[in-house]
């Protein structure tokens, strides 16, 4: 592979969407990080759904995130809960009107356009190839997975909708593993290779 081909690749794509978002978050007066945030929050789990865990997800400071996730609830896209355990932690979930504009998004229409131009076969090999990229980028800078629970060591399957967390003992629903995690260790640690 050519590596500074690809790169260039990869940021010509990513300029082309980030231009299309901005387009469009234009309209409800977000910016691309706030959507991000408010994205992530729709997708991730209970373990996952706190401050430190945008903030880990993005790779933001805590201070930037804080305004963005202020700028969020004052929208009313999301809401926050203090934790029933433990009330120094809060809970950020994504109200009705959030959910909404997050399935008015994405997926990108730009993209989704593009996509339709490709074989079924085509559109596969690139999202595996897409997916072990990020994955071996993800090891190599030992940053985390955030993958879904699914995927994860810590998932233990006692039937087909019974499923339990082994890392904090905690009962998981079958919506629950399809959810993306903080925590997320994948299955197989391995490298993806080609």
């Amino acid at each position: 592979m050519d590596i500074l081909k690809a790169q260039q690749l990869l940021e010509r794509m990513a300029s082309l969407l980030r231009a299309e978002s901005r387009s469009l978050l234009y309209q409800h007066g977000l910016q691309p990080v706030q959507f991000e945030a408010l994205h992530y929050l729709s997708i991730c789990n209970r373990y996952s759904d706190t401050p430190m865990g945008v903030t880990e997800y993005l790779g933001q400071t805590k201070g930037s995130v804080s305004q963005t996730l202020k700028v969020l609830e004052k929208k009313g896209l999301i809401e926050k809960t203090p934790d029933k355990a433990d009330k120094r932690v809060t809970h950020l979930s994504v109200t009705k009107i959030g959910l909404e504009l997050v399935h008015s998004i994405l997926p990108s229409p730009l993209l989704e356009s593009a996509s339709k131009q490709l074989s079924q076969e085509e559109t596969t090999s690139i999202e595996a190839s897409l997916h072990c990229l990020l994955r071996n980028m993800q090891h190599a800078n030992n940053f985390k997975t955030f993958g879904q629970c699914s995927t994860c060591r810590h998932n233990i399957k006692h039937s087909d909708d019974k499923y339990m967390c082994g890392l904090t003992n905690e009962a998981l629903s079958r919506p629950d593993i399809e959810l993306i995690c903080r925590e997320h260790e994948p299955l197989n640690q391995a490298v993806c290779s080609s």
